[in-house]
């Protein structure tokens, strides 16, 4: 709970609903016959409209992304962190506009949303849905919104794919196009992971082939499994020592804190929960499995796992980047072993292949992938100068 709203806070934010009524064609060849998007706003939108940001969230995010909800709220928006007066993404600049994607569970039309083909919840009959459906949403989001063109689409992980992806399939309507900690396409490696996660959720006994909301249930075990899974994967070796690295002689001084520090004491000698590593991948699995929709979690998994733009041309994703006119900044972190540094070189060497005005930062950080979810000083500041630069380029261009 805070006591009051920090000074560079959004502060509290209403959500809005957006509402379309045209039937949205997904690439999967289904129709939505309409749809809701679930949007907050953050900043004011200058006269001339120039200055709107699009932030797109990853696997697990959804709207919140800065500010709260209450007075009463313990926890910020997930990307606080940079999102605010005088942050990374200065909302005394800019006019920032964040959404729940399709197939997403806090709002917007997704498998907890009702069929009107059946009057029930959607569940597993909702479609499989693809980063370029997420962007074709948001372009229409962006004409509900009368903004011409994005000062800058940014995103983390899974979100900076659909900054790519708005960079090859609207290159037009954006000024810039910032991808931290993303891919071009996912590894074998990492695909296992999420099939690994999709096991876990459907191999509950309550799963019900993905109708547990109809019986008033939910795969509660499958779904926390998942999510210790891929939390395992967002933290490096280095971040899970720094947290989880004490020792028993560490305990003893220390008492229960965190680290790989046992919780009573003394060892069980059998399967039970010995280690506060152990703990806390079961407090953040539970956790998680109390606010997420576990079909929602499959339909984000497989949007992860069918991202490549190279397939539409001929797996040369320079070619994709061939029309495209937009600027771009690329940001990864040394020890992201889920989406390794590596991954973004791939991004900018086929961006360097088509002549692109292409800015490449690497960050030395300890936090492994989540490392884009937090305040590490050079990777904010590096950011805000960038946005900042944006910003003196729009408002010059429009007056």
């Amino acid at each position: 709970m805070i006591n009051s709203v920090p000074s560079d806070s959004v502060g509290i934010i209403k959500p809005k609903e957006f509402h379309f009524d045209n039937p949205l064609e997904l690439a999967s060849g289904r129709q939505l016959p309409f749809f809701d998007l679930i949007v907050e706003t953050y900043g004011e939108l200058n006269v001339n409209k120039s200055n709107a940001v699009l932030v797109c969230h990853a696997l697990s995010g959804d709207h919140h992304a800065a500010g709260y909800h209450a007075a009463n709220d313990r926890k910020a928006g997930w990307w606080d962190a940079c999102i605010g007066p005088g942050k990374a993404i200065d909302t005394d600049l800019f006019f920032v506009v964040s959404l729940n994607n399709i197939g997403g569970c806090s709002g917007s039309t997704g498998p907890t949303s009702t069929n009107p083909e059946t009057g029930k919840y959607y569940g597993p009959d909702f479609p499989v849905v693809t980063v370029k459906d997420w962007v074709n949403t948001q372009f229409i989001l962006m004409k509900r919104l009368e903004i011409p063109k994005w000062a800058a689409v940014i995103g983390g992980s899974l979100g900076g794919m659909q900054a790519i992806q708005w960079a090859i399939s609207y290159s037009e309507k954006l000024h810039s196009a910032i991808c931290i900690a993303g891919a071009p396409k996912l590894s074998a490696q990492n695909i296992a992971f999420n099939e690994v996660a999709r096991q876990s959720i459907t191999s509950d006994p309550n799963f019900f082939e993905g109708r547990y909301l109809e019986k008033n249930t939910s795969p509660k075990k499958g779904l926390t499994l998942a999510r210790m899974v891929g939390h395992i994967t967002y933290l490096s070796d280095n971040a899970m020592r720094l947290k989880f690295g004490k020792t028993v002689m560490d305990f003893e001084k220390e008492g229960n804190n965190f680290g790989r520090d046992l919780r009573s004491g003394k060892l069980s000698f059998g399967f039970n929960v010995d280690f506060q590593v152990e703990s806390y991948l079961h407090y953040q699995g539970e956790r998680f499995s109390e606010n997420f929709d576990a079909n929602t979690y499959l339909l984000m998994t497989k949007a992860l796992d069918y991202f490549d733009p190279s397939v539409d041309y001929g797996g040369d994703l320079s070619r994709g980047f061939s029309e495209s006119n937009c600027d771009f900044l690329l940001i990864s972190f040394s020890t992201d072993w889920r989406f390794p540094p590596e991954r973004s070189r791939e991004i900018v060497e086929d961006l360097l292949k088509t002549n692109k005005e292409v800015t490449y930062l690497e960050i030395e950080a300890d936090q492994g992938h989540d490392a884009f979810l937090l305040p590490i000083p050079r990777y904010v500041a590096a950011l805000k100068s960038y946005l900042n630069r944006i910003y003196n380029e729009i408002t010059t261009n429009a007056s």
